[in-house]
């Protein structure tokens, strides 16, 4: 059973362990590091914690940490959108936890920060992620071409979304 926790009770050589691996990297921004150090794992715990990421949880499987989700709450006049964001260690795909943590995320979204909308950007060449929102209830928004350079490689991104019911 999928579980989300505070960012606290991560721990933190296994975050470091599943983080440091190119396949989760290279879906993610720069700002996820690669290689991914013990330092990186100290200061993302510590961001997490005092919010820096916005409502940043430890994805776990019963008491096993598999990765990490947040939500992170826009401002302005887009002040009822949040955009979610998850990563799951590579030795657990391909078993639904993905999918769920997507699910609890959203309904933390929905149902305690009162969003109405959810959005997320995924690399197109993420057709893995596209699924999983898919699976999830999120819609297809829009294609920005040409809108991402990861690692020298210029990408359209996909936004998805998903509506309060």
């Amino acid at each position: 059973m999928i579980f989300l926790k505070d960012p606290g009770l991560i721990p933190v050589t296994e975050l470091q362990r599943l983080a440091d691996n190119n396949a989760i990297a290279k879906n993610l921004r720069d700002v996820f590091p690669h290689p991914y150090s013990m330092d990186d794992a100290h200061q993302f715990i510590t961001f997490a914690r005092n919010g820096v990421f916005g409502h940043t949880f430890g994805i776990f499987d019963e008491q096993t940490f598999i990765g990490a989700g947040s939500i992170v709450p826009q401002h302005d006049i887009h002040k009822n959108n949040g955009e979610i964001g998850y990563w799951i260690g590579e030795e657990y795909w391909g078993r639904g936890f993905a999918g769920r943590a997507v699910e609890l995320l959203t309904t933390y979204a929905f149902n305690e920060l009162k969003l109405l909308r959810i959005f997320a950007g995924v690399f197109a060449t993420n057709v893995a992620s596209m699924k999983v929102l898919e699976k999830s209830g999120y819609t297809l928004e829009a294609v920005l071409k040409s809108s991402i350079v990861k690692n020298g490689e210029i990408l359209d991104e996909c936004i998805y979304s998903i509506l309060k019911q």
